[in-house]
């Protein structure tokens, strides 16, 4: 009987430290929207703004990471990441104008891209067994999540010792710190001899002819959508919109005494959730259809949503919703990345993935444009959220004509 392979290689634990700081930095832009606009006195959209680039820069630079990866080796591409991540960082650390802090955020967002899912899910997946593959890419996209979970609550505790400015240098020198796991991160070519001889423009053209990747780059949107909109705009929402937190309950016993700080604990706790979710999604997408639980996850942020806002916001519907979006937070990632390793290949897995990928920062960007655009225009999020619902529910039935079968099945078919 031949011998299982373990799930865990020192390219997992490496990609997993490496999404789990970036993403920490990542998700705690959110905190800093109201200080940085009562510093300046900005609208909200302008610093929202410059979130939203971020997201549409991460989504315009995955692929071409994920294809510099291929060329150049991974090992290089994740260092030119994590440098340009720390000096869009530095630099926004030192802008006082709007203008400033959205340039600068073309640099964030290539450094995030550098250092994110596009890059790391495609080295993990090279490097996974057939068997171990689905739960490796669930355990790396947990990792995120564990990031999340701390970076917004580690960055409003910064915020009490030091400026914002300093914080941004704090997490800029973290990002940087990543380069020294690099040596540790080696993952091997495991592809057919059909997809080693096929080009990356081959490739290309065989799944743009393919209704099956239109379909799963559409159904991407909306996932970018609601969780850039809720990472970047939910502190500020929580801290405006929430009832107080009364004296005595269990939250002001637990320390948490201000909606700011709700505000900041329900990203982290969106984050816990979603370790499970992720992991449970990589185990079912071994054993169901992908594109059926992608559907059904999609299902389920709608109803999430929908039900959020149609109550009154209170600590207890904030601390439901957080645990509730948080389970299906990031399980779309490694059932979209699996589906599109399964149906063509792992060869230029990141290429193909972070084209995908651009359809999710697309609604990234518009999830976090639109939130400050709205709130400045009449007061709340309201028509933000109405939008996440229904769009969601559009993802829920474009993956259902989804054609699982590997191309090179249905060739031979």
């Amino acid at each position: 009987m031949e011998k299982q392979q373990p799930l865990f290689s020192p390219v997992l634990v490496v990609g997993c430290v490496i999404i789990m700081v970036s993403f920490a930095v990542r998700a705690s832009f959110g905190v800093f929207q109201i200080p940085i606009a009562e510093e300046f006195n900005w609208l909200r959209s302008e610093f929202s703004l410059a979130i939203a680039i971020q997201n549409l820069a991460w989504g315009v630079g995955q692929p071409i990471f994920g294809a510099l990866a291929e060329k150049i080796g991974d090992r290089k591409a994740i260092i030119i990441g994590a440098i340009v991540y720390a000096l869009g960082l530095v630099l926004s650390a030192n802008g006082v104008t709007p203008a400033e802090h959205q340039n600068y955020a073309w640099l964030v967002g290539f450094g995030v891209a550098g250092t994110g899912f596009g890059v790391i899910l495609a080295i993990v997946g090279r490097a996974s067994t057939d068997e171990n593959r689905s739960m490796a890419l669930a355990v790396a996209t947990a990792a995120g999540s564990v990031g999340q979970i701390f970076g917004a609550p580690v960055a409003e505790f910064l915020l009490t010792l030091m400026t914002w400015q300093s914080v941004f240098l704090v997490f800029a020198g973290a990002v940087l710190a990543l380069i020294v796991t690099l040596p540790f991160m080696r993952a091997p070519v495991v592809a057919s001899k059909a997809e080693l001889e096929e080009s990356l423009g081959q490739i290309l053209v065989k799944a743009f002819k393919d209704p099956s990747y239109t379909l799963i780059f559409l159904g991407f949107f909306s996932c970018g959508y609601q969780l850039a909109f809720i990472t970047a705009h939910f502190p500020a929402f929580v801290t405006e919109m929430c009832g107080p937190i009364l004296p005595g309950g269990v939250l002001h016993g637990l320390g948490i005494t201000s909606t700011s700080a709700l505000g900041a604990v329900a990203i982290s706790l969106i984050g816990a959730a979603n370790i499970f979710g992720t992991l449970a999604a990589g185990w079912a997408g071994k054993r169901y259809s992908k594109k059926y639980l992608l559907a059904g996850i999609y299902v389920g942020r709608t109803i999430v949503a929908g039900l959020f806002i149609l109550m009154p916001i209170t600590p207890l519907s904030v601390i439901i919703f957080s645990v509730a979006m948080g389970s299906l937070w990031l399980a779309t990632v490694p059932l979209t990345s699996g589906l599109v390793a399964h149906i063509y290949g792992l060869r230029y897995m990141g290429t193909l993935y972070g084209i995908v990928f651009f359809s999710h920062q697309l609604g990234s960007f518009l999830g976090v444009w639109l939130g400050g655009r709205l709130y400045d225009a009449y007061g709340d999020y309201t028509a933000v959220w109405w939008i996440g619902v229904g769009i969601g529910a559009f993802s829920a039935i474009v993956h259902l004509p989804v054609r699982e079968e590997p191309l090179e099945q249905r060739a031979a078919a």
